[in-house]
């Protein structure tokens, strides 16, 4: 996987597309000044975390005992059920209620940007080829302005395209991650095989 291909998976990944209903519920009773600063920060937060994975993961998969077929396979498993949920949306938990205090890491930085599927394709790009980690940080650091571009005009975008061809986009994100998904599996599951035959 190249740059490019590493930069685009973790786009789709993030789904800042599909996140914006989320923000916009979250934070909409807040000045649109404190709003794009709670996106800021949260978003901060979120890369910081990302970063420490893909510095750390390695060290982490071998305290473990993680092998790179398992990870590509969970990783790929948690892809597809994020896809299918993007395609496929829950109607129920559509409404949500204002919070008492102002979100912080959690839900916004963790689990809607940084979440564990992002976790896990930082920690599978780092596995299979840790000698690109310079690559795979300019990847993450690409997803990562992009989404934040996304999501800082987010109010812009719900008054323009509106919410029906907001959920269009996301529901064919979700279509592109379910394929990418589908061949993660593969090639990890192909991986696995080949060590089997080769032991």
């Amino acid at each position: 996987m190249d740059l490019l291909s590493a930069a685009i998976l973790l786009i789709i990944i993030m789904d800042p597309l599909g996140n914006i209903p989320i923000f916009h519920s979250l934070l909409s009773p807040y000045p649109r000044a404190r709003r794009l600063a709670l996106i800021g920060r949260e978003l901060l937060i979120a890369y910081l975390v990302l970063l420490a994975f893909l510095f750390g993961g390695d060290l982490v998969m071998r305290h473990l005992g993680l092998e790179q077929p398992a990870l590509g396979v969970a990783g790929g498993v948690v892809l597809f059920i994020i896809a299918l949920r993007m395609v496929f949306p829950e109607q129920a938990g559509v409404e949500r209620h204002e919070l008492d205090e102002e979100p912080f890491i959690v839900p916004l930085a963790i689990p809607m940007i940084a979440g564990p599927s992002a976790i896990a394709a930082v920690l599978l790009l780092v596995s299979r080829e840790p000698e690109q980690i310079w690559t795979w940080l300019a990847a993450l650091s690409m997803a990562w302005s992009a989404s934040a571009a996304i999501l800082l005009a987010s109010g812009l975008l719900m008054e323009k395209i509106g919410p029906h061809a907001l959920r269009a986009l996301v529901r064919l994100t979700g279509m592109l991650l379910i394929m990418m998904a589908v061949q993660m599996l593969m090639d990890s599951l192909a991986v696995f095989v080949r060590g089997l035959l080769e032991a």
